[in-house]
């Protein structure tokens, strides 16, 4: 789906015209650096009838409402009127403070954009940024705000498929289609892991070999798995890729135990670290959340994230670990060690995945979750993957907290948080803050 941000400067010709287009100007550099793409006017929209005719030129996912001048409510109104989506409302600093005219009165401007936009909008608050086009704050906010705007963008386009229902116990991944359409604007469709199993056991051999050759490429120590375990992860990361791919799903959750233990004799594991890398977030436990945090995480960063428990936390240096059974994405393992292949910690049937993750500057726990009363909410803690080995057998990522990490577990499990959560691979806390003002979710700051 293509995304569309416009920029609307707006303002009146009473004011000092020419600090007004030197400003218009390096606002246009600047925003044209940030997205290429942005629709701009060919000149400042300084009545509205010059604003009517730029709006009926746009269909914008974003507005970047800007006084470029002074503006009274009536311009914010006319914008409001026409369009639902996410606006950054920008204000532009005096340029010449010196005992003599008013240059911009952007400011007051402001006040009467802001006062429009929260009674037209009293459920969806607007992002708001002060400062001139020149300032690292201000490029830093609008950047954050697009690649926002982008990923609810995405979440629109988004197809997420669970497969299998939650385990006994797990129900805090359950999702309905209705919540993740009207929240997310997501469309969440259902099926059957068995239908999954059943296909994947008609295939033969010859069918799977080019699967299998595409799976050695990324993993490591494939050759220690018993043949038939080999077979047959073959045959299921046949039926998830081609069903992925056909079906265009950019997000699965999937079931694994028991089913896929007592039932085909082999685990999902493995696939799913491999459909992770190949972008299509997957989360196991069938934690449908857990596979939209995963999928929000990879929209604003680029990077694959880690799904896990937050399993062990060390005062000492201040991290917690996360850990799971053996399903993190293979392009996450250790540069020294690779993606190896191992058995499940408790079932002890391959193939599995078995390392510790690439260390990283910056990190950023997030999980989409739901409050005691089901209310939407984001958990949103900030830090860096150290560097360091498997903590336990499966797959484990270290994270050092900027906040105190016993403290942040503390609240977190005070607060009934999920144990299930996406470690996401980039710095990308204020771009998450962002996007759950955009779609009126709570967010709680670790």
């Amino acid at each position: 789906m293509s995304f569309q941000a416009a920029y609307v400067p707006i303002g009146v010709g009473t004011f000092h015209l020419e600090s007004a287009q030197e400003q218009f100007e390096q606002s246009i550099a600047l925003l044209r650096r940030i997205d290429p793409e942005i629709r701009v006017p060919d000149e400042m929209l300084l009545s509205i009838g010059l604003l009517d005719r730029f709006l009926d030129d746009i269909d914008p996912d974003l507005i970047i409402l800007q006084n470029i001048t002074f503006a009274n409510a009536a311009y914010a109104s006319e914008i409001l009127r026409r369009f639902r989506c996410p606006i950054l409302l920008w204000t532009l600093r005096e340029p010449v403070i010196d005992g003599g005219r008013l240059r911009l009165n952007s400011l007051t401007g402001a006040f009467s954009a802001g006062n429009a936009i929260r009674a037209f909008r009293k459920d969806r608050p607007f992002e708001y940024i002060f400062g001139a086009p020149d300032e690292r704050e201000v490029e830093d906010k609008v950047s954050a705000v697009v690649r926002a705007a982008k990923t609810k963008k995405e979440l629109q386009g988004l197809k997420l498929v669970s497969i299998g229902h939650t385990p006994q116990g797990f129900g805090f991944g359950r999702a309905l289609d209705a919540d993740m359409m009207s929240v997310f604007g997501a469309c969440l469709e259902s099926i059957e892991s068995r239908e999954l199993i059943g296909k994947a056991l008609r295939y033969s051999d010859e069918e799977c070999a080019p699967y299998l050759e595409e799976a050695r490429k990324q993993v490591t120590g494939l050759e220690k798995t018993p043949e038939k375990n080999v077979k047959d992860f073959a045959r299921l990361y046949k039926v998830y890729k081609d069903y992925v791919t056909e079906n265009h799903v950019g997000a699965v959750s999937s079931r694994c135990w028991p089913d896929f233990f007592t039932e085909f004799g082999t685990p999902v594991c493995m696939v799913l670290s491999l459909l992770n890398a190949m972008g299509v977030c997957a989360s196991c436990e069938s934690d449908t959340y857990g596979a939209l945090s995963m999928f929000i995480g990879r929209s604003l960063t680029g990077n694959s994230c880690f799904f896990g428990d937050p399993v062990s936390l060390d005062e000492s240096e201040n991290s917690v670990t996360f850990w799971h059974c053996g399903m993190a994405s293979c392009d996450l393992a250790r540069k020294d060690t690779g993606a190896e292949v191992g058995v499940h910690p408790n079932r002890k049937l391959g193939p599995t995945m078995e390392f510790g993750c690439e260390k990283a500057d910056a990190a950023t726990i997030f999980r989409v979750g739901r409050d005691e009363n089901g209310s939407f909410r984001f958990f949103i803690a900030e830090g860096s993957v150290m560097d360091k080995p498997k903590q336990f057998s499966g797959t484990s990522i270290v994270v050092k907290t900027e906040s105190r990490c016993r403290e942040l577990v503390e609240n977190a499990v005070l607060e009934g948080w999920e144990p299930h959560y996406a470690v996401v691979y980039g710095k990308c806390a204020e771009e998450l803050e962002i996007l759950g003002h955009m779609l009126g979710i709570r967010v709680c700051r670790f």
